[in-house]
């Protein structure tokens, strides 16, 4: 895949993943043209100011809500990159409807658009959360996840094909915990919820080369899931702030205590690398399942989830991993 005659549109362009992406991309890829596609004209500006200002960059105002204004922007795209979400759990319980509206219909418009447009690869982001949901936010992204994968159906003789990337927290992300404890480190003590909690943990860095390997790889309805870590919470949290007091306050409503990002019954079609695992669709016309002549079909009944995972996070590696974020934490430049 040459990166270099590629029109890339990513929605939510202005969030912590999209500025990563579109920040490796200028400097490693160096596609034709990046459009950036999202609501607030202010984080736009704020992106231009921080050097977001290349000549292959392009800043379009809309919501993903809007379908019309999708068709608009996506003339010309060859890559669409669908990272635009409502994503913070306790924001989508109080407000089904506008999760539904963005999380669910929002992706629709840009499987919609995408075919119109003749758009050749449309991957979108998905979590953990989407595996047996507990809350409104991982049900809206199951959704997303099905509409993305049946669509491929939906394409005909058309080349346009959908896939989904699905993984774990991201580190120091807006709205992560670690700048949660940072903060209240500055007082003394932090919070978590329970002290057996396990969470898988990808960095931004991480998360954005996968997204562009899947990219380049994608067949059309595969779910890709990396194979990152898993850490306690309760590390996590004396990695931030060794000195301060742990107040244990209890799970909260939607919250899980593990997180799974395969379940045991999507391992029948789950076959695994070296480095991630492909969820192939179970039944699709148009997917050969070639990924079994790459990989080997896991286990019946095998479940990747945070508290059984083989690669684990220890204090002092978690250690390392925070020190960049807290640093730019103190700057003030956090993503």
């Amino acid at each position: 895949m040459d990166w270099s005659k590629e029109i890339v549109l990513v929605t939510g362009g202005t969030g912590s993943f999209g500025k990563k992406f579109i920040r490796v991309l200028l400097e490693e890829y160096h596609p034709a043209k990046i459009i950036i596609y999202s609501r607030d004209e202010l984080k736009q500006h704020e992106m231009r100011a921080a050097g977001y200002d290349h000549p292959s960059l392009r800043y379009f105002i809309g919501d993903v809500r809007d379908q019309e204004r999708l068709r608009r922007a996506l003339q010309g795209v060859t890559v669409c990159v669908h990272a635009a979400a409502l994503k913070q759990v306790p924001a989508c319980e109080y407000n089904p409807m506008e999760a539904i509206k963005t999380n669910i219909l929002g992706s629709s418009n840009v499987i919609d658009a995408a075919l119109d447009a003749g758009v050749r690869k449309v991957l979108a982001l998905s979590t953990d959360k989407a595996v047996n949901p507990v809350n409104l936010y991982g049900a809206t992204k199951l959704a997303a996840e099905k509409l993305f994968v049946q669509s491929n159906a939906y394409a005909g003789g058309k080349a346009t094909r959908f896939s989904c990337v699905r993984y774990g927290n991201v580190v120091g992300s807006r709205g992560s915990v670690v700048p949660v404890f940072l903060k209240q480190r500055e007082s003394g003590k932090v919070t978590i919820t329970d002290e057996r909690m396990t969470r898988f943990w990808i960095s931004l860095d991480q998360g954005v080369r996968f997204v562009i390997r899947c990219v380049e790889q994608m067949r059309g309805g595969e779910v890709f899931v990396p194979k990152i870590p898993s850490m306690t919470v309760i590390d996590l949290a004396k990695s931030v702030a060794p000195e301060a007091e742990v107040n244990v306050i209890g799970i909260r409503p939607g919250e899980k205590l593990h997180e799974v990002l395969i379940s045991d019954d999507e391992a029948r079609t789950t076959v695994e690398l070296d480095d991630m695992f492909v969820v192939q669709p179970a039944e699709a016309l148009w997917f050969g399942h070639e990924w079994e002549k790459e990989g080997k079909p896991v286990a019946d009944g095998f479940r990747y989830a945070s508290n059984t995972n083989d690669e684990w996070l220890g204090v002092e590696e978690i250690k390392k991993i925070v020190a960049p974020i807290e640093e730019a934490y103190n700057q003030g430049t956090l993503a």
